[in-house]
């Protein structure tokens, strides 16, 4: 046995198994993506009055969409001033929740705006929210 022999057995071994590494890191990624929920809010364009004293809200409730062109939706489905209603009675019994938002545009007619909110009223709401987005109210 040559001296060079000796040398390369005294080297350790240096090989390291990327396989179980690379296994750990795809269930992470799979764990998280599949662990994370993505929240999508599907709305309508609509321009909300401003107001300095806004509030954050859950997202659990009732929303009513009031568009500029007098067009009422209830959640994702679009619905007649005169079946709001009935229609929220349903929503607030199947969601649980006797919360109703209305986010109207803010240049929907007033009076549109107050028959909304007296058909939640109608439907046995027991809180009735305006949505509006925080400004500093100089328009």
């Amino acid at each position: 046995m040559t001296e060079l022999d000796f040398e390369r057995r005294k080297k350790p071994k240096s090989d390291l198994n990327m396989t179980p590494l690379i296994d750990m890191v795809f269930l992470l990624l799979i764990f998280f993506v599949l662990s994370s929920h993505f929240v999508l809010h599907r709305g309508f364009n609509i321009k909300l009055p401003e107001s300095k004293h806004a509030q954050s809200q859950r997202e659990d409730k009732n929303i009513v969409f009031v568009k500029e062109e007098g067009e009422i939706f209830l959640n994702d489905t679009k619905v007649r001033l005169d079946s709001l209603a009935q229609s929220l009675k349903a929503s607030m019994n199947r969601k649980g929740s006797r919360i109703v938002v209305i986010r109207a545009d803010e240049k929907v007619d007033l009076g549109l705006a107050v028959k909304v909110m007296d058909a939640a009223k109608q439907a046995e709401a027991q809180n009735l929210v305006i949505a509006t987005q925080v400004g500093d109210g100089k328009n």
